[in-house]
């Protein structure tokens, strides 16, 4: 049964490097929103393309704050902080109870 414990902690420690890196795209998209970037860089057009998906829902559900503050990537954010501790927590817990 260690086999498939040590594959359900790797699995967890996936999940978990994976959320963390949407985490980091997410921040680096909302900082160049503060800034005009050019369109056509690459770093740019990938974080748009890597994001948009996921913000451009939140943002037709969310009403915009004064002077258009938008707050969608503070909701991606909180999602993927309770995903990492919903279920890279549980998959943790259990790969330790199939020790």
């Amino acid at each position: 049964m260690f086999l498939l414990s040590n594959l359900v902690y790797a699995l967890a420690n996936l999940v978990n490097l994976v959320l963390n890196a949407y985490l980091l795209i997410v921040v680096a998209r909302a900082v160049l929103s503060w800034v005009n970037p050019d369109p056509y860089n690459p770093i740019v057009r990938f974080l748009h393309r890597a994001t948009e998906p996921v913000l451009r829902p939140i943002r037709e559900r969310l009403p915009t704050i004064a002077m258009g503050l938008d707050l969608s990537p503070m909701v991606v954010l909180l999602a993927i902080f309770f995903l990492q501790s919903l279920v890279v927590g549980s998959l943790h817990d259990l790969a330790a109870s199939l020790r």
